[in-house]
C-alpha cells in the first residue's frame, strides 16, 4: 500500500518546538511519508529550532522581510504554498496553532482540496482582537480543518460549542513530548552568560513579553513593573531573552538596560530556554507555549495578559493572570517571591498539558481518518 504523504507547516518558533516531534513521529511510522514545509515566517529563531531538532526541510518558503506586516506574511505564504503543495502532493496537511503560518496553509490547503489537521485545536478567549491576530486564525482554521488534535477536554467542548464534533481527539499538547528530549540535568548552555548565573543562591525570573497586544502603554506598564520588581529583591536575578521585534528591543532597554541584576540577553534556542525554564524560580510571560511548558517543569507561571486561552492551567493552579497593570504585576510578583507558601502552591499544582505522548496519538488518529489503524483513545489529564 502507498505511504500517506503527510505534510507539516510551520513557520515560527513556537510552532517549531511544538511541531518537531510530530514530523519526526510521523518519520518513524512505515505507513507514513513524512514532509516538512516552512515558512520562516520567524527566520533566525525557526532555524535554531530546527537545528536543535534536527531537522531539515523538505520545502522552505523563506518569506521573511524586515519590519514585516500580517498581509505581507499571509500573502506570502499564500502564494508559495501554491507551489509547494503542487510539487510534494500531499495527501494531508497539518498546520499548528494560530499563527498567520497557520491560517494561510490552512486556506492554502483548503484552495488545493487537501485535507488539514489542526494540531492544538480549541483554544478560545472569544475576544477577536486579543491574542491579536491569533484568535481570529485558529477560527478560522477551525472552518476549514477535517481534524482537529485539542490538547485538553476543556478545548475539545469549546469546539463542541460552535457545533464541530466529528474528527475531534484529545492529545494532550506536543510540548510536553518536545520537554522529554531537551531537558537535561547535566545541560550546559551556550550562552555563556547562563552558564554563570547563581542558580543555588539566587531567584532566577524569567520573563517573555512580546505579544502585538501589548505593544504601547501595556507594554510599557510592564517593563516598568519588572524594572521596580529587580530593584527591590536583592536576592532575584532577571533574565529576559529579548525578542527581535524592534518595538519590543526598544522597549525593554529603555526600562531594564541599566539595572544590575537584569540579563538582557538574545533570544535563546529552543532547548536553552527548556533548560533555563528548569532551573529558574518564576516564569513571566505573556507567551503562550510557557503556559504549558513550565507546569511541566514544576514552575509557576504570571501571565503578563489580560487573559488566557489556556485556562486549564489557571483552574490547575499553575498560571495566575497578572495582567498587564503595574500595580498587579508588582504585588503577584512580590508575593510569589517573598512567600513561600503561595510559591509551593502553585509550584506543586499538577500539569493538566499532557503525558509526553501526543505526538503518538495524533499519528494514530491520521492513520485512522485514512482507514489504516483504530482510533486512538483520548489523553485524559
Amino acid at each position: 500500500m502507498e505511504k500517506l504523504r503527510i505534510m507539516s507547516v510551520f513557520g515560527t518558533r513556537p510552532e517549531a518546538i511544538k511541531m518537531a516531534p510530530l514530523v519526526k513521529e510521523l518519520a518513524g511510522r512505515e505507513e507514513i511519508k513524512s514532509i516538512c514545509c516552512v515558512t520562516a515566517q520567524h527566520r533566525e529563531m525557526l532555524d535554531s529550532v530546527l537545528e536543535v531538532f534536527s531537522l531539515k526541510p523538505d520545502w522552505d518558503l523563506n518569506i521573511m522581510t524586515p519590519r514585516q506586516t500580517l498581509s505581507t506574511i499571509t500573502s506570502k505564504c499564500l502564494t508559495g504554498m501554491d507551489e509547494a503543495i503542487d510539487a510534494l502532493k500531499p495527501d494531508m496537511m497539518l498546520v499548528h496553532g494560530d499563527t498567520s503560518t497557520t491560517f494561510a496553509g490552512a486556506l492554502s490547503a483548503f484552495y488545493h482540496k487537501v485535507p488539514v489537521g489542526h494540531v492544538e485545536a480549541g483554544l478560545r478567549t472569544y475576544d477577536k482582537y486579543s491574542p491579536y491576530p491569533e484568535e481570529m486564525n485558529r477560527k478560522l482554521v477551525t472552518a476549514i480543518a477535517d481534524l482537529y488534535f485539542c490538547p485538553t477536554e476543556n478545548n475539545r467542548e469549546n469546539l463542541r460549542r460552535e457545533g464541530v464534533t466529528e474528527g475531534v481527539f484529545v492529545t494532550g499538547n506536543t510540548v510536553i513530548d518536545a520537554l522529554k528530549t531537551t531537558v537535561r540535568p547535566d545541560y550546559v548552555f551556550a550562552t555563556e552568560e547562563l552558564n554563570r548565573l547563581p542558580y543555588d543562591s539566587k531567584k532566577i525570573l524569567l520573563v517573555t513579553c512580546h505579544r502585538r497586544e501589548n505593544y504601547g502603554q501595556p507594554m510599557e506598564d510592564i517593563m516598568s513593573a519588572l524594572a521596580h520588581i529587580a530593584r527591590t529583591h536583592e536576592d532575584v536575578e532577571l533574565v529576559y531573552p529579548v525578542h527581535l521585534s524592534p518595538v519590543v528591543q526598544e522597549c525593554a532597554k529603555k526600562h531594564l538596560a541599566d539595572i544590575p541584576n537584569v540579563h538582557l540577553i538574545a533570544p535563546l534556542a529552543a532547548d536553552e530556554m527548556h533548560n533555563l525554564m528548569a532551573r529558574c524560580y518564576l516564569v513571566l510571560t505573556d507567551s503562550g507555549g510557557l503556559q504549558e511548558e513550565a507546569p511541566a517543569l514544576g514552575k509557576p507561571v504570571l501571565v503578563l495578559r489580560r487573559e488566557t486561552e489556556r485556562p486549564e492551567a489557571v483552574a490547575a493552579g499553575t498560571v495566575k493572570l497578572a495582567g498587564v497593570a503595574y500595580d498587579d504585576i508588582v504585588r503577584m510578583a512580590d508575593e510569589l517571591i517573598t512567600d513561600p507558601d503561595a510559591y509551593a502552591a502553585m509550584a506543586h499544582a499538577v500539569n493538566p498539558y499532557g503525558d509526553g505522548n501526543a505526538c503518538r496519538r495524533i499519528a494514530d488518529a491520521i492513520l485512522w481518518h485514512f482507514g489504516r489503524g483504530p482510533r486512538p483513545e483520548d489523553f485524559h489529564a
